[in-house]
């Protein structure tokens, strides 16, 4: 298994489980004409259809409100079925059947921005898990659809922003994607998604150095942030700082239990 692969089931998070479906960009190439290489390989699917069966727990409620929601005489009563069952599906992970009823809410109020930004944040989650194609082009093509009225309303929202940059990463114009993030980053230097998305596209594109740069400048701005904590001591192993990679793992040991990360951790601290 790929050390990345290691980190990623760690972590179990959409926007590092995405990785492996972003094209190989050069993301901090100063030059003009930055390189880009074909897509790598991609994470499992978390689900495929909003038809995905739930746990005993759960199916009994939600056919009860499908039910509700496909026979609602109102608009409102059509979006508070449809909010609960976004969160059900939510919680168990089917993030392709959240994103439909998120998506069906905001269609039948398009005006309503809460409903707007919840669909572009589910429609996100679902497309970081993807694997077809076509699929994560129309997840992509959806959350900026549902983003972007947010941010033309409110520009200060960076963290949407940055959503709508991943999206563009993994298309046929990753720099456009890559643009967005250091906007971002000029906008509000210690943002930081933008410096954790920076540092996951340089690792991607093998810039441990870069990456390097951009995890130490999260972790000194955000110093509880595991991934980065954790991505800065892969960052260091990889560049052969055994040193500071070995300081950094420790690290990070000492601030989760939870025991796949310290897995991962071990499985690096063994080879240095």
């Amino acid at each position: 298994m790929k050390k990345l692969q290691v980190v990623l089931i760690g972590f179990g998070i959409a926007a590092v489980a995405g990785l492996y479906l972003l094209p190989k960009v050069v993301v901090d190439n100063e030059a003009t004409g930055e390189k880009m290489e074909s897509g790598a390989e991609a994470p499992a699917a978390i689900s495929e259809s909003h038809e995905n069966e739930l746990s005993s727990q759960n199916r009994v409620q939600a056919d009860q409100l499908i039910a509700q929601f496909r026979s609602a005489p109102t608009p409102e009563e059509k979006v508070a079925a449809a909010q609960v069952l976004a969160g059900i599906y939510k919680e168990e992970g089917l993030f392709d059947s959240a994103a439909y009823y998120w998506t069906e809410a905001s269609t039948l109020w398009p005006d309503n921005l809460f409903l707007a930004e919840e669909a572009g944040k589910a429609n996100y989650d679902a497309f970081s898990f993807a694997l077809d194609k076509n699929k994560v082009e129309v997840l992509a093509e959806k959350t900026r659809n549902f983003l972007t009225k947010v941010l033309e309303k409110d520009p200060t929202r960076l963290d949407l922003k940055s959503k709508i940059a991943m999206t563009y990463v993994s298309s046929s114009n990753p720099m456009q994607g890559i643009t967005l993030l250091r906007e971002i980053l000029e906008e509000d230097p210690k943002n930081e998604e933008g410096l954790f998305n920076m540092g996951v596209l340089s690792m991607q594109s093998g810039q441990y150095d870069r990456a390097i740069g951009r995890f130490e400048e999260l972790v000194k701005a955000h110093p509880q942030n595991i991934q980065g904590q954790f991505y800065l001591g892969v960052s260091y192993f990889e560049s052969k700082e055994k040193n500071k990679a070995k300081a950094q793992f420790e690290l990070v040991k000492k601030m989760t239990d939870d025991p796949m990360i310290l897995e991962s951790i071990q499985g690096y601290l063994d080879q240095l």
